[in-house]
């Protein structure tokens, strides 16, 4: 058996929480078009059989999408990179997301990079026994007619634009490369989005990214139509380790529903409304009253007058949130003309919360102005999943102490 952790890096909108979904088969991170939608490490389990007549084992892959990455310009942001250094530190191997159909500003670099050098493929040991030289892959024909998408360029140039136009200045994808070239573990060049490219454009892209670092294998992608997936599991098993699951087989995430519910309602802030007012929201559960577990002996369905059963009505998940802002006006904006945006909101998180908990729910939704949240510590760290079940254990201890005391 082997199992190890899988780091998904990148730039924002590079299409990572899609891939991290579309790998597990569970929505484990939201997505949705705006940048920065991701704030924390999401962790989703992936599966994977052995296969008896090709001789591949079992596999347990723990993958964890991050942040996009880009300059911090708030606390939030610096805690949100705080969050990709930390997916860095305990990896196995790290994927590097690219956007292909997005033009990139890169360092120029006039000559191919020496394997020799730290974190090159020749510094780790490739458990497949294959070499580990990297290499251009077969590349699928893309699923779209060929076509391109508005804006893509026709010409087969690549995608990679010198930053040395514009003087000294560098950018954020150059700082990607950066952390990749720090790493001393295979380091995989994703290209995602190939569906919105022309064939003819991936080459030229390859070639340049592989001027930048040896990476161990290039796969092109498309996240949201499933394509190129099984290639990238496969070659993901040969590189991982030896080693026992980390999680049960039918676990497919580390995140509490709690989180899990509070970002399903982030996702359709993000989604119902524009400008400022999606960065500056966070969701905090307030109360999360789950259903008493059903009894040993089911009722009877009761039957109904024209023939057949009444269908059993699900049980009831109560749940109150807060959604936090930093301003009265986008307090207003969130509520809407009449409470339509705030009902909005709601009712299209409920449904989604509905089908992830497969109960009913009754949601209950707050709003607070809190200035200046995006900027305080103290407040960042409440929104941190791992430090609210820490605050909940410690409650919990002392209620416990309490109720012995009085006893």
């Amino acid at each position: 058996m082997k199992s190890g952790f899988v780091s998904i890096l990148g730039r924002p909108n590079a299409g990572k929480s899609t891939l991290l979904n579309s790998l597990v088969g569970e929505k484990v991170a939201i997505v949705t078009s705006k940048p920065q939608t991701t704030r924390n490490r999401i962790t989703g389990v992936l599966e994977v059989p052995a296969n008896a007549k090709a001789k591949k084992p079992a596999a347990q892959i723990v993958f964890v999408d991050t942040p996009g990455v880009h300059k911090p310009g708030t606390q939030l942001d610096r805690r949100m990179m705080q969050e990709v250094y930390d997916a860095l530190e305990t990896r196995d191997i790290v994927i590097l997301l690219v956007d292909a159909s997005r033009e990139m500003q890169l360092e120029e670099t006039d000559s191919q990079v020496s394997d020799a050098r730290p974190g090159a493929p020749g510094d780790y040991e490739h458990t497949s026994g294959d070499s580990v030289g990297a290499k251009a892959p077969d590349l699928p024909a893309p699923a779209s007619s060929g076509d391109l998408m508005p804006g893509i360029n026709p010409r087969p140039t690549s995608n990679i634009k010198s930053s040395s136009a514009r003087g000294n200045w560098r950018s954020e994808d150059e700082f990607v490369l950066n952390l990749v070239r720090k790493l001393d573990c295979p380091v995989f060049l994703v290209i995602n989005k190939i569906d919105l490219i022309r064939r003819e454009q991936l080459l030229p892209l390859i070639e340049s990214m592989m001027k930048q670092f040896p990476f161990a294998e290039v796969l092109p992608i498309s996240a949201r139509k499933r394509d190129g997936l099984d290639a990238l599991v496969e070659k993901l098993v040969e590189y991982l380790p030896q080693g026992e699951r980390y999680f049960p087989p039918e676990q497919f995430t580390d995140q509490p529903e709690r989180f899990l519910v509070a970002e399903l309602i982030r996702e359709r802030i993000l989604m119902e409304t524009g400008e400022e007012v999606p960065y500056a929201a966070a969701v905090v559960i307030e109360k999360f009253e789950e259903p008493p577990p059903a009894p040993a002996k089911a009722k009877k369905p009761r039957p109904l007058k024209g023939g057949g059963f009444a269908e059993a009505k699900l049980p009831v998940t109560n749940i109150s949130a807060v959604i936090y802002c930093e301003r009265e006006g986008q307090k207003a904006i969130l509520i809407g003309k009449g409470g339509a945006k705030l009902k909005a909101i709601g009712t299209s998180a409920r449904k989604e919360i509905e089908s992830l908990l497969g109960t009913r729910v009754y949601l209950e939704l707050h709003i607070i102005v809190e200035p200046g949240w995006r900027e305080s510590r103290g407040f960042i760290d409440t929104l941190d999943w791992r430090k609210q079940l820490e605050d909940m254990a410690a409650r919990q201890a002392h209620d416990n102490e309490d109720v012995s005391g009085e006893g």
